[in-house]
């Protein structure tokens, strides 16, 4: 086969292949208006001293019968055989900005596909597949994609987290040796988000080189970067695949979940940007194109305690605070009166509610709202009708005592009976009431998953994406919403069979704004939820004004998690104005290109949004602690246009802006914040804004709109 290179560009990014003898990414990153095959001679390596007597690339199958040291892209063998492939290209297809190559190792008997999309937005998609082409059982322990960074690309961050406190971002300098992040827990986790971003030393909101991946996949996963003794750096990203769990009979193949990934020559923002607009276009799909409506959930208002007399009662009050979805969380369903019990016996409680629900969804429609209701079809409680029927129905290993998570286990979605009474018993609740939304919960870890004494991890992740599809073909136009105890089960395979991700269950706005912020990264404000939360916040106990919990929530897809009826006229003013404000931006907030502002002072937080066109603007400026310095600094706005003139006006104004403070002296603020200034987005960006003192726990909004 002759040499074969290919090119594929998007506006900010070139991805360069060299196709043949085998597949290698030569060059990713910033876009060339001008590229020549002939100029790979310039990347031509040295073969040095002490070392086997011949280059060893890193190719995209990482083989390690090249001579490459690494993590290899393939592990496993047959009985013992074939243990060490080294895979060489038959076939090369390619069609605009997608490339598929297909290497083979004749005497393994294994053939290693790749499938490359540079999307353009920007995003790259990178999926392998391996074939097992001859006759005995291939065990397959790991396959990975692997994708080359250059020299440069010496600082990774990730995130780190746990219940009620998810997407911590964490860096690492990558010196020697490398970076590895592992996930066992059954779904995405909260602990460790799957997803990296490499860069040059330093980078930031706004500045600097910077490379970032999501393995899209919602069961166990590992992400590593190394640096090679020579200098090489390399990322891996794939599914984690427990003993046995993987075993290709001929002419069977295994594929990777998809690697998304996006470089950004001018920091995480345009990262961020390209990733919110492939998800946009390529990823979340709507059953109607239209606003994201205002939440409120029952959870936190009534737990477990239902009387439809006095939900009907909330469903008018969430009414008049503007609210558009009214949602039943946990407790509707036949015993559910803790956690304790009913799991898996999805019928209606008809104590709770004698004349059904349909006086309650008749209800919610008739004062203009949404109806949804929470789910958690892949548990289980022991406490239930359905495992006492049924206790051969759990994802567990014959011999073991179980332990349980929040009172339940997981039911066993391999096996066909427990799969068809899910799809049984979720098509009455969805065919027999009118439904537009649901809640779909998942609260515990999966131990041992075991399907007839086999790992079944893997097919269980796979089943429930087949759940949801089978739902999601059945009632089209209903909306699901990924929860699992929280943001547990977040990432974008999940994210193309449901609409919303609730980000966590703490509601406190001072761990939000962190938590969020996380999430921002890889995620559009739209699909993330946000609620305003009681004032005393049920997971921290920590109290915040409605102004700070309003504002905190403004930038995502906006809810409230209360008791309407129970609130006093001031907390009940508050929600409604900021579900006003709210809707008075969703707009720009669900469709514009999202900034983050690097700032020199970790106590204060600055995230905005910029319309597509450039004419609109809003930055929330957020001051989560004591400032480390008497003045904030300034603020210097990013997206604006530089011929254009904006009026500054702010949109929320705290109690600060009216003067006053404590201690020796009385606060006197910039004057800009009583003029409504005209200025240009050059002055802006540059120059910028000098910032106001604000309290420990408050926030700023403020509006640019083009004049």
């Amino acid at each position: 086969m002759e040499n074969q290179t290919v090119h594929l560009t998007s506006e900010h990014t070139s991805l360069i292949v060299r196709c043949t003898p085998f597949a290698e990414i030569v060059y990713w990153g910033k876009r060339l208006s001008q590229f020549s095959a002939q100029d790979l001679i310039s990347l031509s390596r040295a073969v040095p001293n002490g070392r086997i007597d011949v280059d060893a690339p890193v190719n995209l199958s990482a083989d390690s019968g090249r001579g490459s040291f690494g993590n290899p892209g393939v592990e496993g063998h047959r009985d013992g055989l074939d243990w060490s492939p080294v895979f060489n290209t038959t076939d090369v297809r390619h069609h605009g900005n997608q490339l598929t190559i297909t290497t083979e190792d004749p005497i393994a008997g294994l053939q290693f596909r790749s499938e490359l999309h540079l999307d353009a937005s920007g995003v790259l998609q990178a999926r392998n597949a391996l074939t097992n082409l001859r006759p005995g059982t291939y065990q397959l322990t790991r396959l990975a994609v692997t994708l080359p960074l250059p020299e440069r690309a010496a600082e990774v961050m990730a995130f780190h987290g746990r219940w009620i406190k998810e997407f911590q971002p964490h860096r690492t300098l990558l010196d020697h040796g490398g970076v590895i992040q592992e996930n066992r827990r059954g779904k995405t986790s909260s602990e460790h988000f799957p997803a990296v971003m490499i860069g040059h030393p330093g980078f930031s909101e706004e500045q600097g080189e910077v490379w970032g991946m999501h393995l899209g996949w919602s069961g166990n996963h590992r992400l590593r970067a190394d640096i090679k003794t020579d200098g090489r750096r390399v990322v891996q990203a794939e599914a984690l695949y427990f003993p046995g769990e993987q075993r290709l009979e001929q002419g069977e193949t295994l594929e990777t979940p998809w690697l998304y990934a996006s470089y950004s020559a001018s920091g995480l923002n345009r990262m961020s940007q390209q990733f919110h607009r492939f998800v946009r276009e390529q990823i979340v799909h709507f059953p109607v194109e239209k606003p994201r409506p205002v939440h409120l959930n029952t959870w936190e208002g009534i737990y477990f305690d239902h009387d439809p007399d006095y939900i009907m009662q909330m469903a008018t009050e969430s009414a008049a605070l503007g609210v558009e979805r009214f949602i039943i969380d946990d407790g509707w369903f036949r015993g559910r009166d803790h956690d304790r019990a009913a799991l898996g016996d999805w019928y209606l409680d008809e104590k709770k509610y004698p004349n059904g629900l349909k006086p309650v969804i008749d209800h919610v429609k008739k004062l203009g709202m949404e109806f949804g209701i929470w789910v958690e079809p892949e548990m289980i409680n022991p406490d239930s009708d359905l495992y006492r029927a049924h206790p051969d129905w759990l994802l567990a290993l014959p011999g073991y005592q179980q332990p349980s998570g929040r009172h339940q286990f997981v039911l066993d979605l391999n096996n066909p009976q427990v799969f068809d009474y899910l799809v049984e018993r979720m098509s009455w609740l969805l065919g027999e009431h009118d439904v537009d939304y649901v809640k779909w919960d998942m609260n515990r870890e999966i131990v041992q998953p075991g399907h007839e004494g086999r790992a079944a991890l893997t097919n269980q992740t796979q089943q429930f994406y087949r759940l949801l599809d089978v739902l999601g073909e059945r009632f089209p136009h209903i909306e699901f919403e990924s929860c699992a105890s929280g943001g547990g089960r977040i990432d974008y395979e999940v994210l193309k069979r449901s609409h919303r991700f609730w980000t966590s269950d703490n509601n406190d706005a001072l761990e939000r704004q962190k938590i969020q912020r996380g999430m921002s990264y890889f995620f559009p404000p739209e699909v993330m939820g946000s609620h305003i939360g009681n004032k005393l916040c049920h997971a921290t106990s920590r109290q915040h004004s409605i102004a700070f919990r309003g504002l905190t929530a403004l930038f995502g897809h906006m809810g409230i998690e209360l008791d309407p009826v129970k609130e006093g006229e001031a907390e009940r003013a508050g929600f409604a104005k900021y579900t006003r404000l709210h809707l008075q931006l969703r707009p720009l907030l669900h469709s514009g290109d999202v900034y983050r502002v690097d700032s020199h002072d970790d106590s204060m937080l600055i995230n905005g949004v910029v319309s597509d066109s450039g004419d609109r603007a809003v930055f929330l400026i957020s001051q989560l602690a004591m400032p480390t310095w008497s003045l904030p600094g300034t603020l210097r706005v990013p997206g604006l246009k530089a011929d254009a003139r904006y009026r500054v006006t702010v949109l929320d104004e705290p109690a600060l802006l009216a003067g006053g403070g404590s201690g020796h002296t009385m606060r006197v603020q910039p004057a800009w914040l009583h003029e409504s200034p005209v200025l240009s987005g050059e002055w802006l960006g540059n120059a910028g804004l000098t910032l106001p003192v604000l309290d420990p726990e408050s926030a700023l909004l403020l509006s640019f709109e083009r004049v």
